[in-house]
Formats: C-alpha cells, structure tokens, sequence
C-alpha cells in the first residue's frame, strides 16, 4: 500500500507541488542477495529497507540521545517523545570542544545501533564483502526551524575508499511533517552537476571550503523547488518507522524537508558512512578517537553539537 504523504510539504520554506513530491519505494528483492542489492543501489541511487533493524534497539538509542539532551534542558519530559523546550542550557561546543556532543554521539546503545551486527550485516552484503563503518557519525537532533539544504556527498569523501555507502538511520518514526529526509529522483543521472564535483582535484585540496562548494554549489544555484521543475522529476520521501533503514549511494542530491511539527518534535536521524574494510580507514576528518571532520573543528563543529535553542 503507497505511503500517505500529508499537503502541503515544504522544503526550505517553500511549498513542494503535489505532483513533485513521491514515495520512496521499498527494496521488495531478496535482502541476502547481494547482487539484487548492489543493483537496486545502482540504478536509483538509494535502498529503502523497511523494518531492517531492531525497533527495540532504535528506541533505546533514541531513549539514550534524548534523555542527555533533556538533563541540558532541551527536551521535554518523557524524553522519547522528543519534544523541545525551547530552551537549553547546553554549553556552546566552543567552549568544551565538542566534548558534551561527542559523548552523545559515542553512546554505547546508539552506538550498538550504528555500529552493531545488524548494521554491519546489511553493509557487508550491499558492498558483497566485509565493511567498514566510520568511527565520525552524523547524529541530526533537528528541531522546528531547521533542515539541511540539498547536497551530493561524494566531495566530503573523494580521496577514501570506494565505493561507500551513507546509512541514514530515523531514530524513531518520522512523519514528513517531522522533516525526513527527501532524495531527488533519478538525481544520480544528472551528469552535469556531477560532472562539476568530479573535476575538482581533491587530493591537492579537501579543505572544508572545496567540497562544501562542490557538495552544495552545483545544486544551489537554483531553489530546490525550481529544480525538481525544471528537470521534470520529484522528491521523494516517506512516513518513517523506527526500525527503516535508508542507503544512500555518493551521487544521490539529497536533503532534508522541513521541519513543521506541530508539536515541536524534534526530528531524530544519523548518518553513518560505510566502505569496504579491506580499503585503508587512515583519513584523519572521519576515522580515530578524535576525528576532525570535515570543518577541522571535530564534534564541536558539527551541526548537532549546537544548542537546540
């Protein structure tokens, strides 16, 4: 049965017309198949694998995140319902160096999670050999207000092993009106924005300033909107339940849809980039005890260490 999206949906701030916004259609093959999956992955960029991982342990994770960010005043009580505040009294990451968010996102249950066998035996058959997680994870707690702009992630990661494989994980169900993640349909075909990110040379230069242009230039210069218009393709997103997993290939334009909850639900996602485990796991922004990311700064700089409020 096709999931049941909500109108109108918008995307920063601006509405999606109906006609340009889908489903994400779920992966129906043989999940032990490599070959189906690879494929899959292949020809349109993205896996949907609904009911993958344990609900048990999704919940716990987000139990677990949302509990430290409550002992900061940020969420409401219970905690799993994921309710901000409006308020904090978090320090700014400056100040304690990403210590506090590094501590979230290194959180033996959420961790379970994103690194845990479930994980990894899904990543090793899509990747048809033993995989690798990065030790950095994106962990997302996004409140009404915000979202991520649309993006290829293939620059932050040029240089490293191939191929990888971005796991996004919906800590807890995520309606649309909660800001899922949205992909851009066919995006993987569209030579000429990726043709622009594969001819920068990143191994004489992957400062934060080359791939942040490279990852968001191409596909900003016109308003998201705009651009699923003028290409005659949709968004496409779904009705997230705790227990979904979403694989995302290096060349899929992908973003986030606004958060417009109206119960000040904060959405909970991560981000957990995968390669192949026999390919050297030696760059410094996303593997080690303290990895620096991509900005230099670490935990400290990554969107999720700053206060909710």
């Amino acid at each position: 049965m096709p999931d049941h999206l909500p109108h109108p949906v918008t995307i920063q701030g601006l509405t999606i017309p109906e006609d340009r916004i889908g489903t994400l259609v779920p992966f129906e093959g043989d999940r032990s198949d490599s070959a189906q999956l690879a494929d899959g992955l292949a020809e349109d960029g993205y896996l949907f694998l609904r009911d993958c991982l344990d609900p048990a342990l999704v919940l716990a994770a987000r139990e677990e995140v949302f509990r430290q960010l409550a002992g900061v005043g940020e969420i409401a009580d219970p905690p799993a319902e994921g309710v901000a505040t409006g308020k904090s009294r978090r320090l700014d990451p400056a100040e304690d160096e990403g210590l506090f968010w590094q501590r979230v996102s290194e959180g033996p249950i959420l961790r379970r999670l994103t690194h845990g066998l479930e994980m990894q035996s899904v990543l090793d058959t899509v990747l048809s050999e033993p995989a690798r997680a990065f030790d950095l994870i994106y962990l997302r707690p996004t409140p009404v207000g915000r979202a991520t702009a649309l993006h290829y992630d293939y620059p932050f990661f040029a240089g490293s092993a191939q191929p990888m494989i971005n796991a996004w994980i919906p800590i807890g169900d995520i309606p649309v009106e909660d800001g899922p993640l949205a992909i851009v349909e066919h995006s993987n075909r569209f030579s000429d924005l990726i043709d622009q990110f594969l001819a920068v040379d990143y191994t004489a230069d992957r400062s934060n300033d080359v791939v942040q242009a490279a990852a968001y230039g191409g596909a900003s210069d016109v308003n998201p909107v705009q651009l699923v218009v003028d290409r005659d393709t949709r968004f496409l997103t779904a009705n997230f339940r705790s227990g979904d997993l979403l694989l995302v290939n290096m060349f899929t334009l992908h973003g986030s849809l606004d958060n417009v909850s109206p119960r000040s639900r904060v959405r909970l996602s991560c981000d957990v980039r995968f390669q192949p485990a026999a390919q050297p796991a030696d760059d410094s922004r996303y593997f080690g005890e303290y990895p620096s990311g991509s900005k230099g700064g670490g935990y400290a700089d990554m969107r999720g260490a700053q206060p909710l409020a």
